[in-house]
């Protein structure tokens, strides 16, 4: 396999993973009497442009089908994040009742609606229908596309032109990520703006977060890399933030002009720096990353079986893609872990892909009462633990796992913090 950017032959391995199905292919009753395809699940390093990125198994007509099950807008604390977004680049940019806002990947309209309440004219392009459709029903414009350099050109044929596109989490589900970044540039106006927010290569490696390795994700990406991909075709950072989403990300905010009509943010080069000091650009940075992530693991492993020992009741909350890695890699079947309840009714009544662990409403909690919850999308920990705060009231303890393993209870005091 050569590197996905710049071609180069891929020889370093990162990380092993095993084997697992794709992480967002949720099963049906009737599909568990079925066959089950599972693919390698191993990410290299390109030692030349120094992209993270999967071996390719599996591709996107696999991975994101019609009845895709991620919807953005069941987290309060996503919502959140994408009203400030809003608030904040509508100011920046002085955007109005004259402005176009696109946003690529724009999943159940959870980003856009904000911009429709401020009049701003909006456009979003997303490529799987159940989420496309959730949009709709918001009054949300919607093209239900695979975004491209094809579909960009298309648009910019017929005139439409963003004053601000947006592209959160996406850039790092695209195959073809040079025919991806490309395609901005046929739809974005000369003097617009558009922002992509990404999972941080940094924090993924120095917090071992393994479990946002997943088919699904086909690139893990530093500033670094990131830099080379969009100069490549055309596009040019002006400015960054490090944001603490998904455990810590990156919101890039790039034009076509290299920068020249827009003050480049010091924030740029001080990222570049951080990440250099910390050792992107070198093997040693990313020898130790296999090691750690077996820890996890076996910590996890030796847990569950030990309360298991001890007739203790343990589920789990949250039937996130980043849980299907943990849980397939660490071998837990339903043996283990009863169930996975979930706020999605999209998810609701089916299995999780590998382990096959049935996924039910929160009133399952409430029901069994179980002792332990593991709670799966570890970076919405503080939203979870204050939603389910009744669980106070027979002692159940949160678990997770990532970066180590953590048994805490809930109480006030840590809930005030």
């Amino acid at each position: 396999m050569n590197c996905r950017f710049c071609n180069s032959k891929l020889d370093f391995l990162f990380v092993d993973l095993g084997t697992a199905p794709p992480s967002n292919s949720y099963l049906t009753y009737d599909d568990l009497h079925g066959p089950e395809k599972w693919y390698p699940l191993r990410v290299f390093v390109c030692t030349n442009c120094w992209l993270v990125q999967t071996e390719d198994f599996v591709g996107v007509n696999e991975l994101f089908l019609p009845n895709y099950a991620y919807f953005s807008s069941y987290s309060d604390t996503w919502l959140y994040h994408a009203r400030l977004y809003v608030e904040k680049v509508i100011e920046r940019f002085r955007l109005g009742k004259q402005s176009l806002v696109i946003e690529v990947a724009a999943n159940d309209g959870y980003l856009l609606q904000y911009v429709k309440e401020r009049n701003i004219p909006c456009l979003g392009i997303e490529p799987t229908h159940s989420t496309a459709e959730a949009a709709r029903a918001k009054g949300i414009e919607i093209i239900e596309e695979f975004f491209g350099t094809e579909v960009g050109k298309k648009l910019g044929s017929e005139g439409i032109k963003a004053d601000l596109i947006v592209a959160n989490n996406v850039l790092a589900h695209v195959p073809n990520i040079n025919d991806f970044v490309s395609g901005f540039t046929y739809v974005l106006k000369p003097d617009g703006v558009a922002t992509f927010e990404f999972p941080h290569l940094l924090r993924l490696v120095e917090e071992v977060q393994f479990d946002t390795i997943y088919h699904e994700h086909f690139s893990y990406l530093s500033l670094t890399a990131v830099k080379c991909i969009f100069e490549a075709n055309g596009l040019y950072i002006f400015d960054v933030e490090e944001l603490p989403t998904h455990g810590g990300s990156l919101r890039i905010y790039v034009s076509k002009d290299k920068g020249f009509k827009k003050d480049i943010s010091s924030a740029v080069q001080e990222v570049l720096i951080k990440e250099k000091i910390a050792g992107i650009e070198k093997y040693e940075f990313y020898a130790s990353f296999q090691p750690k992530t077996e820890k996890i693991k076996y910590d996890l492993l030796e847990f569950l079986i030990s309360a298991k020992r001890q007739d203790k009741k343990i589920a789990a909350y949250g039937a996130a893609a980043k849980g299907n890695t943990l849980l397939n890699y660490a071998g837990v079947r339903r043996d283990l872990l009863s169930f996975v309840a979930d706020r999605n009714p999209a998810k609701q009544g089916k299995y999780l892909p590998g382990s096959h662990i049935p996924i039910v409403g929160e009133h399952a909690i409430i029901e069994k009462k179980p002792d332990y919850i593991l709670i799966l999308p570890w970076n919405l920990k503080r939203e979870i633990m204050e939603q389910l705060s009744y669980t106070q009231n027979w002692g159940a303890k949160f678990v997770t796992a990532i970066p180590h393993l953590k048994v805490e209870g809930l109480d006030r005091v840590q809930m005030s913090k």
